[in-house]
């Protein structure tokens, strides 16, 4: 098999991180966790299985922590058509979304979807992030915080940029944290996990190693736009009140579609 048909090939594993405490959502995270926070009637979690049982996947690996009884009594070992495994992880008080992708290093040895637990997203606009070693992006706006990334001409990125660093005249793009990786490049991946976690650096953002990454040629990611849909990161109880604004069903019907030029993927 060529690896340009492997490329072809649909993801069928997601890989959720959820062992965070969630605390800019307290008191809604006191006894919850940030997964299972309700929007407009429906949790995070239930968006999320329902989008990953309508495109196919065939099984989901949840990395959690925090109240991790609510994920198992929620989930179960099923949902759908999707087999569900679980990696728990003790130190999720002490350490960031680095250690809890390293933790999945022995658990999956497929392509996969890397998602955080805090996004809403309309299901549509994960067809497009059915192939391996793609980004899903948004154009920078005012309420967006967090990740950047650089495009080149040929709708890959070209760079990583923390929040704040200069982009010098380019567009900046908002990571929306969902990424589809090949298993050539998870194993690329893993191996700067290691080297990271052997030296304590637990508490950083997998970004870092994307970043470093993308600048050595050893990763890259094609960019796949969620300009055209509704999505949100819900961090705190004002990003919650905005999701459920930009779902209600009115907004939903009329959300602006922005039509991007490059038929292969958008």
């Amino acid at each position: 098999m060529n690896n340009s048909f492997r490329q072809r090939e649909q993801v069928t594993t997601a890989l959720l991180l959820a062992a965070g405490i969630g605390s800019r959502l307290y008191p809604l995270t006191q006894n919850a966790p940030k997964c299972l926070t309700m929007v407009n009637g429906k949790s995070i979690l239930e968006r999320l299985i329902s989008n990953l049982n309508q495109h196919g996947f065939k099984r989901l690996v949840v990395v959690t922590g925090y109240q991790q009884n609510h994920i198992r009594d929620f989930l179960g070992n099923r949902a759908g058509d999707i087999a569900i495994d679980y990696i728990f992880s003790p130190l999720y008080e002490t350490t960031n979304n680095i250690y809890s992708l390293w933790m999945a290093r022995e658990v999956i040895n497929e392509p996969f979807l890397l998602l955080e637990s805090d996004l809403v997203f309309d299901k549509s606009l994960l067809e497009a992030m059915l192939y391996p070693d793609r980004i899903a992006v948004a154009k920078m706006q005012y309420w967006m915080n967090g990740t950047c990334v650089t495009i080149n001409k040929f709708h890959r990125v070209k760079a990583f940029l923390t929040e704040n660093e200069d982009s010098f005249g380019e567009i900046k793009y908002k990571t929306v944290n969902i990424y589809s990786i090949s298993l050539a490049s998870w194993h690329r991946i893993i191996k700067k996990l290691d080297k990271r976690i052997s030296v304590g650096e637990v508490n950083d953002y997998y970004e870092t190693i994307f970043k470093d990454m993308i600048a050595d040629g050893s990763l890259s990611f094609e960019m796949v736009s969620f300009d055209s849909k509704p999505w949100y990161e819900i961090d705190t109880i004002e990003d919650l009140t905005k999701a459920e604004k930009l779902f209600s069903s009115d907004n939903y019907m009329t959300a602006k579609v922005v039509t991007l030029s490059h038929p292969d993927i958008f």
